[in-house]
């Protein structure tokens, strides 16, 4: 079955080029020109991924992308007219987006970014054969089977990748990974040069997981090579 793909842009152009695009290489496109259009399509149609505009009249991309990830953990890349900054990436991280994106994109980026995001999203984080791997701290525990997270006694949550990028530290626990371990494992091979990617995720998902961000804990950097979670923390 192929897979159902929502593109939400209140471009009426851009939206038959997305669909023209996607449906030439075999995926179902279900359409939205709005904010709203997008939240009812998800909740009634289930697609496996979400192409999201950013600037949009009424409930803008942020403001849809929050309202979904309040209810389903469906991947979501937003698309921007503009050139990608820290800040902007950050900004869809905190709305729960998986991707941050800047127009135009060509045909064979696009393409190659749904591909990555669809197989991602239905594989398991892991380097090594450890499975279901679990961590308790007095302040921190990450049970991956059960996809929970809880800081200071309270549940934690994480989006999809944020989640991904956590169990793959966990599951290699004391050992080094590398940006590109990290980048090929959480997001694929097409993101292999996208280092500024691991570096801002971890600086968020830190924010959310540790005591003292600025004083990491249990997401250690190794200098000029990458990341690894300390079990002993």
């Amino acid at each position: 079955m192929a897979k159902k793909i929502l593109v939400v842009d209140d471009e009426p152009a851009q939206l038959r080029l997305v669909d023209q695009v996607l449906n030439s290489n075999g995926y179902a496109v279900i359409k939205a020109s709005s904010g709203q259009e997008a939240i009812r399509a998800t909740y009634e149609q289930k697609p496996d991924l979400i192409l999201l505009d950013v600037m949009m009249p009424g409930i803008d991309g942020w403001q849809t992308c929050s309202c979904i990830r309040e209810v389903s953990d469906i991947p979501i890349i937003m698309l921007t007219g503009k050139r990608n900054t820290e800040e902007d990436i950050v900004r869809g991280l905190e709305c729960g987006a998986d991707e941050y994106l800047s127009k135009p994109l060509g045909n064979r980026e696009l393409l190659a970014r749904v591909r990555a995001t669809l197989r991602r999203a239905g594989k398991p984080p892991y380097l090594n054969d450890r499975k279901k791997a679990v961590f308790n701290s007095a302040y921190l525990t990450v049970d991956v089977g059960e996809r929970r997270v809880t800081v200071g006694g309270q549940r934690l949550k994480l989006t999809p990748r944020e989640f991904r990028l956590l169990a793959l530290l966990v599951e290699n626990a004391d050992h080094v990974l590398s940006h590109q371990q990290v980048l090929e494992n959480v997001w694929g091979w097409e993101y292999i040069d996208d280092v500024d990617y691991v570096r801002i995720y971890i600086s968020h998902l830190r924010q959310k997981i540790e005591p003292n961000p600025s004083q990491p804990r249990y997401i250690l950097t190794e200098p000029g090579v990458g990341y690894y979670f300390h079990s002993a923390s």
